[in-house]
């Protein structure tokens, strides 16, 4: 078998989809149970501040800003006792911290915007989206677990907030990230989309479920199509992945080689499921399709998935 690594090119899919621009040094290895109080120490620690899946943004003459400085923090009513450290760039420390603020009351020149539309609009670079989905996926968990598994009691967090412990059974818990499988079914000239019922009108999109325990990557692909659309799949390769802070789910692409087109969709699952032909594709790529269809925007790792495939070279 050819060992594919060094044919690879240096740039690999997953570079270009949203929320995987994240430049930030984690510094794992190092994160102490006071990083935080430390890292609020430090004059140029920047602050991202969220509230109930928004971000807030700061209008900076023609564009946003997501950071916050830290006397910039305290007229938003932000918890920093509850803030986690993301880690350092070229210019200091970067932090998350819940706001509290009611968005109403935000000055005229801060906004609070939610997730999705920050990154189909564009409305901050690809650094501090990659951080924002860092940021988003953690308080998340840790609003999440609160409170032990094990025993009940309230955990308290430590190591800069990528761990809680339990003072009463010192059960140690560490954030979660739930992997989802995207998948786009393929034969030589078609793929398959689907609708989903929360959709906008005319998009479709590649199918997509979570990976069940003890499952591969490739068998959940498989599982997932048959069950959504009664097609089963022979080959699976991947192709790139996507952060996805919808709360903390990492989002795994693949395409999958169909074996039947005789699609049995489940429609509690789906509005709509039907085979697109190339030529198909690519007008819906390029806003040209006589029936309105358009795929998800350019961000997403499914239009990243069609995209490839349809201005792929088949030979």
């Amino acid at each position: 078998m050819p060992f594919r690594l060094f044919d690879a090119p240096e740039r690999e899919p997953s570079q270009f989809v949203g929320f995987a621009g994240n430049r930030i040094d984690r510094q794992s290895e190092n994160r102490s149970d006071d990083s935080v109080e430390k890292a609020l120490e430090d004059p140029t620690a920047r602050v991202m501040l969220m509230r109930e899946g928004r971000l807030l943004l700061k209008r900076i003459e023609d564009r946003f800003d997501a950071h916050f400085l830290l006397d910039e923090c305290d007229p938003l009513e932000t918890r920093l006792d509850d803030a986690i450290l993301l880690g350092f760039d070229e210019s200091g420390p970067i932090l998350a911290a819940p706001c509290v603020l009611d968005p109403e009351s935000l000055p005229e020149t801060i906004k609070a915007i939610d997730h999705r539309s920050i990154y189909i609009q564009g409305l901050i670079d690809p650094a501090a989206l990659g951080a924002l989905a860092q940021g988003a996926a953690l308080l998340s968990w840790h609003a999440n677990h609160g409170y032990c598994g094990k025993c009940g009691h309230r955990t308290e967090m430590r190591a800069g907030g990528y761990r809680r412990r339990c003072p009463a059974c010192d059960i140690e818990h560490f954030p979660r990230t739930d992997p989802v499988a995207i998948m786009l079914s393929v034969t030589a000239d078609r793929c398959l989309l689907g609708r989903g019922k929360h959709f906008a009108p005319g998009m479709y999109s590649a199918l997509a479920g979570f990976i069940e325990p003890g499952e591969t990557i490739e068998a959940a692909v498989r599982r997932e199509t048959f069950e959504e659309a009664g097609i089963r799949l022979g080959r699976v390769v991947y192709h790139a992945s996507q952060p996805w802070p919808f709360p903390y789910s990492l989002m795994i692409g693949c395409f999958g080689e169909a074996l039947n087109e005789d699609i049995s969709a489940d429609m509690n699952e789906l509005e709509d499921c039907r085979w697109f032909s190339r030529d198909e594709v690519l007008a819906a790529i390029g806003g040209r399709h006589p029936g309105g269809v358009f795929i998800p925007p350019s961000g997403a790792i499914a239009h990243h998935l069609i995209r490839h495939w349809a201005e792929s070279e088949f030979t």
